[in-house]
């Protein structure tokens, strides 16, 4: 099948979408990525998948996404395609108009519960507006697949849909061959609302070690001037975007990865983050909440130190125990060898090409 896949987001970064696309190549489907062309954005890294981004006038807030929405719709019209997949629901509404206009098959991908996403949650009118959305979109597209059983859940209960459960697991491969750092403690991901990036920041003022932060978001720039106001700031790095594979080689010298959501929206507490399977493959344990998902996994194999909620005293207290008790640490970083031979690419990209194989999507 040729396949257009639409994202709202640096096409670079993408690991997820990076992993999908080359599997469902290596199935020998035809596959385009779309997503932002953003202002000083870097050259787009060379791809097996063919990659387009869509140039931007407005960079940030509403307009930038309807300005998005309206360009996708315009290219849809016109590329040559079998099936439109809408990653998340902010490009839902033109993928589903195009192939409703083209009679083109389409398929969900809901890496978020997105009506639940924190800076959704706590803005009623936007929320209203993403709802009204996801209620006229979702239950019209029966095909789909999320990210933990959780969310499955709640489409299921809230629009009668049966989407599959295809985790965003790294690749299974040789961890890197690196010098461990000492009392390094790392944080991957969006810097955005609701990652508990604040309160950990206080937490580092009674934790000897270094908190080394990747990733951009909507309040990098506010937690940047957070951290220049303590006195603690240079025991913190606070380094933007960083490409895929610098953090492929980065996150094995850690000590600790920090995987943490504020219960501002169901999303945050159905999630099962990037960076949690990300910590997992690299061989070093987490600090995580103790939401359904991740208690999950933790039952199997004890890989983390869950807390209940992101608070200062909750953080400083689990780092602490991480760094300072050597058996309980070996003993994580011994479930986690373990743990990725089983949560891994290898196995979730099975399960993606079955779904793709669907009579109903490919016949």
């Amino acid at each position: 099948m040729k396949i257009v896949f639409t994202v709202t987001n640096e096409l670079n970064f993408d690991q997820r979408m990076q992993r999908i696309c080359t599997s469902l190549i290596g199935a020998n489907h035809q596959v385009t990525l779309i997503g932002w062309q953003l202002k000083n954005a870097p050259t787009l890294t060379q791809q097996d998948f063919q990659q387009k981004r869509l140039p931007l006038f407005f960079q940030k807030g509403k307009l930038r996404y309807i300005e998005t929405n309206i360009k996708l719709l315009w290219f849809l019209l016109f590329v040559k395609c079998d099936l439109i997949g809408a990653i998340d629901l902010d490009t839902i509404f033109p993928c589903w108009l195009v192939a409703t206009i083209r009679g083109k098959k389409i398929v969900y991908d809901a890496h978020e519960y997105f009506t639940e996403l924190e800076e959704i949650v706590r803005r009623p009118m936007i929320k209203k507006v993403w709802l009204a959305v996801e209620k006229f979109c979702v239950p019209k597209i029966k095909n789909g697949y999320t990210i933990s059983n959780s969310y499955a859940n709640l489409f299921h209960k809230n629009y009668g849909v049966n989407y599959e459960v295809i985790r965003n697991i790294a690749l299974l491969k040789p961890i890197p061959v690196v010098e461990k750092m000492k009392r390094i403690i790392l944080y991957q991901g969006a810097v955005s609302e609701g990652r508990g990036l604040f309160q950990l920041v206080d937490a580092m003022k009674m934790v000897d070690a270094k908190l080394i932060i990747c990733g951009q978001g909507n309040v990098f720039e506010a937690l940047k001037n957070f951290i220049a106001q303590k006195e603690w700031q240079h025991k913190i790095e606070l380094k933007g975007f960083v490409a895929p594979q610098e953090l492929f080689q980065l996150t094995p010298q850690a000590m600790v990865g920090i995987t943490l959501f504020e219960t501002k929206g169901l999303s945050n507490y159905y999630s099962l983050a990037n960076r949690f399977f990300d910590y997992l493959h690299a061989g070093i344990p987490q600090l995580c909440n103790a939401y359904p998902e991740y208690v999950s996994i933790n039952q199997q194999f004890e890989i983390a130190t869950l807390i209940e909620k992101p608070t200062t005293e909750l953080i400083t207290t689990a780092l602490n125990k991480m760094l300072d008790d050597t058996a309980f640490y070996d003993h994580l970083c011994k479930n986690c060898l373990q743990a990725r031979e089983v949560f891994n690419w290898q196995t979730e990209q099975k399960k993606l090409l079955k779904f793709f194989e669907r009579k109903e999507l490919c016949g």
